[in-house]
């Protein structure tokens, strides 16, 4: 009988074994990605006038060296859903360095993205390097999801959130159940050796009594619309600012070149980058002090700006601060407490942006508290259910 289990989940069994190998491969890699950003991250803040006059530049050299040595790695995140889909067999092993290097100079240099992007570039390439040469029936694809998730995990260091964002973002309404227990695995591994070498993960536990009342449910309702709203607004905004920008300036070079310029001399005139780099500064003052009520439009424009102009990142982390920034305004006008407001506008807008709705409420029990996760259900429910059926990733499927 044992042996007749062993044979029926062996496949199974084998590629959970081979994720602990990629999460901790994946957990090494982002933290010298992850480490490093933050570095470069005060390099630029303490010397702002040394790097924002020359993103336009620096954007120039970036697609430069994308269209010389880059090859297909130039399509980024698509390339990872593409090969999810089975619409490509490959990812190319330098799309990691790629990925990280054009990241970390973005940033460098004042542009508004995230990090997310490369951390799920990183452990997707990794393992799915490794599963194509498995000789078991969709490993690559199980695999794939495993490394997105390790990428995910390691970096943000919630790893049951990015998990299920690994397993629910390819396809909005279909859940990846054989790739369950690898994707786990893989993302507590990378979890656990990034927070062995130093890598900080964003905590803050929420102290708030808040009671469940007529009075309190209509105000969630609210809040839930508004950050479905705002992730749909940041999406569309997206897709077609890119859209529209290629249509203006159609030669790529000159186009990173004048939008990359065009940011720096807004960043220098909104308080000298206040709106740069992952956004970080926004979430902290969200949970403290000092959020302005046009933070979260002026950091949703820098970061949509950034992107379509072809810098590299990702735009995880800026709708975190996008979401925080706007739950603290929201909290004024609702009467609710700001750091609560602040902790569900962080994870719904996410949700609403990405298309996703298990990972968003998982990721706020792990940051911000367990023991409010019904709250963050009904306000991430609400803003998926509102975001308009619209994604940040053009590759992602729906379920027929």
């Amino acid at each position: 009988m044992a042996k007749k289990v062993f044979l029926l989940y062996r496949d199974l069994i084998l590629l959970t074994l081979i994720a602990v190998p990629i999460g901790i491969a994946a957990g090494i890699v982002d933290t010298v990605f992850g480490r490093t950003l933050l570095w470069l991250t005060d390099i630029r803040t303490q010397h702002v006038t040394w790097f924002l006059p020359f993103l336009g530049i620096i954007g120039v050299f970036i697609l430069w060296l994308y269209k010389k040595m880059g090859g297909k790695s130039i399509k980024g995140m698509a390339l990872i859903f593409e090969t999810g889909h089975g619409i490509n067999p490959d990812i190319p092993l330098r799309l990691i360095p790629f990925s990280i290097v054009s990241t970390w100079l973005t940033h460098l240099f004042g542009g508004s993205a995230g990090r997310e992007g490369v951390a799920i570039q990183i452990g997707g390439t990794i393992a799915h390097w490794i599963g194509r040469r498995l000789p078991i029936k969709e490993a690559g694809k199980i695999l794939l999801i495993a490394g997105m998730a390790a990428g995910f995990g390691g970096l943000f260091r919630t790893p049951i959130a990015a998990a299920f964002f690994a397993l629910e973002v390819l396809t909005v309404g279909v859940l990846e159940e054989k790739a369950i227990l690898p994707a786990l695995t893989a993302s507590f591994t990378a979890s656990y050796v990034s927070g062995l070498l130093g890598l900080e993960k964003f905590t803050f536990l929420l102290k708030d009594q808040i009671q469940v009342s007529w009075e309190l449910i209509p105000k969630l309702l609210i809040a839930g619309v508004l950050f479905g709203l705002v992730g749909s607004v940041f999406t569309l905004c997206l897709h077609k600012s890119k859209e529209a920008l290629s249509t203006w300036i159609k030669q790529p070079l000159l186009r990173i070149f004048i939008i990359g310029t065009g940011i720096s001399i807004l960043s220098f005139l909104c308080f000298k980058g206040r709106y740069s780099g992952l956004g970080t500064n926004l979430i902290s003052m969200s949970f403290s002090q000092g959020i302005y009520s046009w933070d979260f439009a002026c950091k949703l424009l820098f970061t949509v700006l950034t992107l379509s102009a072809g810098f590299q990142g990702g735009e995880v982390t800026p709708l975190f601060s996008i979401g925080a920034s706007l739950g603290v305004v929201l909290a004024s006008f609702l009467g609710l407490s700001p750091v609560f407001l602040a902790a569900l506008g962080y994870v719904a807008v996410f949700g609403s942006a990405t298309n996703t709705l298990l990972a968003p409420m998982i990721m706020g029990a792990e940051i911000f508290g367990a023991e409010y996760l019904p709250y963050f259900a009904v306000v991430c429910g609400l803003a998926y259910s509102c975001n308009l059926n619209l994604s940040i990733y053009p590759l992602q499927k729906r379920k027929e």
